[in-house]
């Protein structure tokens, strides 16, 4: 009687191939690239929360406008790379990264700049 690998433990035993190589490096940069935008978006979560707990600055007013911008970049950013990773739940990150509606409203949002 013979005896087959079932097809699921198979797979390590395929040969590498220059397809496989260029996938395996490609998903290892996505995942860097995750990791370090989960990074930024958390500092930029960070300030914007530092900021609302200061007193009185001056220029308050432009320079949360500057904060909020910068967070809602950087949170459309991870939200395309979450995207491209094949991870689509977003509620689940808004909650666990307590993103404030004012941020999620900015995302995407095209902004001209006064030169």
């Amino acid at each position: 009687m013979a005896v087959r690998i079932p097809q699921s433990l198979s797979t390590g035993l395929q040969p590498e191939t220059g397809w496989s190589v260029l996938d395996y490096e490609l998903r290892e940069q996505k995942a860097h690239t995750l990791g370090a935008l989960s990074g930024q978006v958390e500092q930029a979560l960070a300030a914007l929360r530092a900021f609302d707990a200061e007193a009185h600055q001056p220029d308050r007013e432009h320079r949360r406008r500057a904060l909020l911008d910068a967070a809602a970049d950087l949170v459309w950013a991870f939200m395309i790379q979450r995207e491209l990773c094949g991870l689509r739940n977003w509620g689940a990150v808004v909650k666990d990264y307590s993103i404030p509606r004012e941020v999620l409203n900015r995302v995407g949002q095209v902004r001209r700049r006064a030169d």
